[in-house]
């Protein structure tokens, strides 16, 4: 009697007979340019402001080059804290040019979290915008200035800093310019994404050119993109989803981008799906819920779209089957990834059934291995089973900022990326997320870790001891609930007057926005708070049992 055959492992590499960039960003956007000169590179819907691709690189070229005359080095870190507006485009490209890396810093964070970044990633030029919505950036920035030494230069969009920025440029050196860009490697260090961490403070995962300028380019191929394509990206530029998924997606294509507002609203975006006739839109499951609830959606004409993104947290099947029946988005995929692999590494494809674009998260991307392991032995497990989701390829980062042992954690020796996402892997290699080992909570497509925001709970005078986990939420995915126990005598504690303690303090999506006081957590034997029990009693206590029913991919 013969043996049975092994089982197949949960492995699967993205064989593709299109090769990978060898470019730079820079010089991969000069020959976009060359190549589709009177495309519509950029259109900036609120203010009207457009751009061919032979004017957005005239453009860029200035802001390079009054960025040289400021006397930023390749290497020397630029940081961006502002909402989307075309000058974030802008100076997204002229960093690239001059090997300058940058920070790119939350709109909603506050001066606690502005000034870590500031320190941590050495940033000795900010470009920011004077405030947005309720934030007074230019406050903030002063605030923090005196803590921050090697902040050598502020320079606010839309003020005579930037004009001044711009002039210089207009009368710089492009034989500099050009001198500098030759002297770049793809390899390069470009990009320095924040993402929340475990022990409280955010780790700056470092990307090169060759990393995002790629990702970029296979997520747009996928998506079909060619020059005729109009691309509105509602999504913020500050995350890969932003500035790789969109603003690389289009140039590495030749596709249009388009900004429908500097924060996302849902009638300025389904404005300019119409009136820019978008053939793509991106978004979180919440933006496109926000959309399709809109009580004027049936008087847009949306019938230019064709694709589309869906990413950055659980997609609801629902949410997708309405994106493709009522906003005609038959091509929309979904994407898999994280900010340290720049970002997506699965992908749903337009000629996968229905079924699989509602109910897994696609695929391995070109030039990229996955596979599915048991977090203990850490080898590969049989297809069907469930295990943390690894993956390895040119879009792995280069590893946190100046944080090694950090890096060593998630990277393991043969450069595989341990995710801390539970997948399973069907025959066909389709994966589905199930859950995660780490205990993140995704918001809206905003990750956070709980232990940052436990660490600032016990700076509240009243808590005692604090865990938050994530509770599900039909609008944002996940919501933040506050398990505290209070010192002898101390007043109650409530999620308004929790949120009064933590504004100005906190990003917003960070504030838990239910508070349950109770006498201890539920532990195990050995001592260890039983998240998932909590997780499950507080749906049950705060009667969500209707957003926990919800299906995701």
């Amino acid at each position: 009697m013969s043996a049975a055959a092994p089982a197949v492992p949960s492995y699967a590499s993205g064989t593709s007979d299109v090769p990978l960039l060898g470019d730079t960003v820079g010089d991969n956007f000069d020959r976009t340019a060359a190549a589709h000169p009177d495309t519509e590179a950029l259109v900036e819907v609120p203010t009207g402001r457009r751009w061919t691709y032979a004017q957005l690189r005239e453009e860029v070229d200035v802001v390079a080059t009054g960025l040289l005359a400021a006397g930023l080095q390749k290497g020397d870190r630029l940081g961006i804290w502002a909402p989307n507006v075309a000058e974030w485009t802008l100076v997204q490209y002229a960093t690239a040019k001059i090997g300058a890396v940058l920070v790119t810093i939350n709109p909603a964070y506050r001066t606690h979290e502005l000034e870590f970044v500031l320190k941590q990633a050495g940033i000795s030029v900010l470009v920011a915008a004077t405030g947005f919505k309720t934030s007074d950036y230019a406050g903030m920035i002063d605030e923090v200035r005196p803590a921050c030494p090697g902040l050598r230069r502020v320079i606010l969009i839309g003020t005579p800093d930037w004009d001044e920025l711009v002039v210089a440029g207009r009368s710089g050196d492009r034989a500099e310019l050009a001198r500098r860009q030759a002297e770049l490697s793809p390899d390069d260090p470009i990009n320095i994404q924040y993402t929340s961490g475990t022990t409280g403070f955010p780790k700056g995962a470092t990307l090169s050119h060759h990393n995002i300028l790629n990702n970029g380019y296979f997520v747009g191929r996928l998506c079909g993109y060619t020059a005729g394509d109009r691309v509105c990206i509602p999504v913020p530029f500050y995350h890969c989803f932003g500035m790789v998924m969109g603003n690389l997606g289009c140039t590495t294509n030749g596709a249009t981008m388009v900004i429908p507002g500097p924060g996302f609203d849902p009638k300025a975006t389904l404005i300019a799906v119409a009136q820019e006739r978008c053939t793509s839109l991106y978004g979180v499951p919440t933006m496109f819920i926000a959309e399709l609830n809109d009580p004027e959606f049936d008087s847009y004409d949306l019938s230019s779209l064709r694709t589309g993104i869906m990413a950055g947290s659980p997609c609801p099947v629902e949410v997708m089957k309405q994106v493709v029946d009522r906003m005609g988005m038959t091509e929309v995929t979904i994407c898999y990834g994280m900010t340290e692999t720049s970002p997506v590494s699965m992908q749903t494809r337009a000629d996968d059934s229905l079924e699989r674009r509602v109910s897994t998260v696609g695929r391995v991307h070109p030039h990229v291995e996955v596979k599915i392991v048991d977090p203990e032995t850490g080898l590969t497990l049989p297809r069907g089973e469930p295990g943390e989701l690894c993956t390895r390829g040119y879009s792995v980062m280069l590893g946190y900022w100046d944080e090694p042992v950090k890096t060593a954690e998630a990277i393991d020796r043969a450069r595989w990326m341990h995710t801390g996402d539970i997948g399973v892997m069907d025959s066909d290699g389709y994966v589905n997320i199930t859950g995660r080992i780490k205990d993140m909570v995704i918001r809206g497509g905003e990750n956070i870790y709980p232990r940052e925001i436990e660490e600032f709970l016990y700076t509240h005078p009243d808590v005692l001891d604090a865990q938050v986990v994530g509770v599900p939420d039909a609008r944002y995915g996940e919501e933040l609930c506050a398990w505290v126990t209070l010192r002898d005598d101390a007043p109650e504690l409530t999620a308004e007057t929790l949120r009064e303690f933590a504004s100005g303090k906190l990003a917003h999506y960070k504030i838990p926005r239910y508070v349950l006081v109770v006498d201890g957590f539920p532990m195990t034997v050995t001592g260890k708070v039983r998240k998932v029990e909590m997780r499950e009693k507080s749906v049950e206590l705060l009667h969500l049992g209707d957003a926990a029913s919800i299906r995701n991919a």
